[in-house]
């Protein structure tokens, strides 16, 4: 099958057959219809996120079940899926008292000793995310995966599995949105959008969106923010601030940059909620004071959502197809995996919300 490799950090994918094994117990062979272009797959080609080379790109999929390995009881072929990098084991203490997606273990890997689930010529491929979404086919273990609906478009489920679902969670889970509240949301790509809409969902009452490109504040705008903020062109900090009259109950950054997790800590009023999103370099480091613990703000970051994927996707799932969650719309472009390059080019541009890599 064909795979997007990255090789070298910094780098680019190549595009290159490799082989896939048969299900293992526990597995499932997926045939991939779609996977979403992430900001966490451009942190890997950048060389900011500690990963084995070679590796096997993506992480955001949904496609069709084709065969499962011995123990697999949750799907059988044929069943539509979306996978979920936040894989769960099930019985380890985070899993077991609600926070399956910080689970503790990594079951979800084979372990050493065993045959490789991706390789090329007898060599191992590693799977980005334990997932390695950028294939034709897809080898994961059956709790790394959700069965969604057939009627939901396969090309718009597979946002569900990462973008849509951590934006739409750090609302819902982390911070819990309060109907009438104000939030800002620094960064207006596809997890910014998803948080963005999850804010309108959640009844909030003012939604300002930050970016620096116009396009996306315009989207921003047809998705549920009540306001928007060129952060190009003005100073954010002090808009967001006079807009709200001394800040918002509610922020959230979605960028992964430690000037804007500054910036939206500044935006957040004395007793507010400031929300971390977005996934900074592991090296990056953020600055903070005395005075910023003397203000009854609550600091805290939001990992996939901080919910339970197998619980919230059908919930979302339910929400497109009743009109509250726009999907469609959050699709700039689709392309085929040879165009892969093109659509890190994109991103790294700030041209797209979000781009498709499609297989069919």
């Amino acid at each position: 099958m064909k795979a997007a490799i990255c090789r070298q950090m910094p780098g680019s994918l190549e595009v290159e057959d490799i082989q896939i094994d048969n299900p293992g117990p526990g597995e499932v062979l997926i045939r991939t219809v779609a996977a979403g272009v992430c900001r966490s797959d451009l942190h890997l080609l950048d060389g900011h996120l500690p990963v084995e080379l070679p590796s096997a790109a993506g992480h955001e999929s949904a496609g069709v079940v084709e065969a499962v390995g011995e123990g697999v009881s949750y799907v059988k072929p044929g069943d539509n899926v979306v996978t979920c990098l936040s894989v769960f084991c099930g019985h380890c203490d985070n899993c077991l008292t609600g926070h399956a997606y910080a689970c503790m273990t990594d079951e979800f890997a084979r372990q050493p000793g065993q045959p490789p689930r991706l390789s090329q010529n007898g060599k191992e491929i590693y799977q980005f995310a334990g997932v390695a979404s950028f294939a034709e086919q897809l080898l994961v273990g059956q709790n790394a995966l959700v069965r969604v609906d057939p009627d939901i478009p396969l090309d718009k489920a597979a946002l569900l599995g990462c973008g849509v679902t951590t934006g739409l969670g750090a609302v819902f889970n982390s911070a819990e949105v309060k109907p009438g509240s104000t939030v800002v949301v620094v960064g207006a790509g596809g997890v910014g959008l998803s948080t963005i809409q999850g804010a309108r969902i959640a009844g909030a009452g003012r939604i300002i969106a930050v970016d620096v490109e116009d396009h996306k504040l315009a989207l921003a705008s047809e998705l549920g923010a009540t306001d928007t903020i060129n952060a190009s062109t003005t100073d954010p900090v002090g808009e967001v601030i006079e807009l709200t009259q001394g800040g918002v109950d509610f922020g959230f950054e979605v960028i992964g940059l430690p000037k804007t997790v500054r910036q939206m800590f500044d935006m957040v009023r004395p007793g507010g909620t400031a929300t971390v999103v977005g996934v900074m370099p592991f090296d990056a480091k953020l600055e903070m004071s005395g005075l910023d613990f003397l203000s009854s703000k609550v600091y805290q970051s939001s990992l996939m959502g901080g919910g339970s994927f197998r619980v919230e996707i059908p919930k979302y799932v339910d929400f497109y197809q009743h009109g509250n969650l726009k999907l469609d719309e959050m699709v700039t472009q689709s392309l085929p995996l040879k165009d892969i390059n093109k659509a890190f080019e994109s991103l790294k541009k700030g041209e797209v919300a979000r781009s498709l890599i499609t297989f069919e």
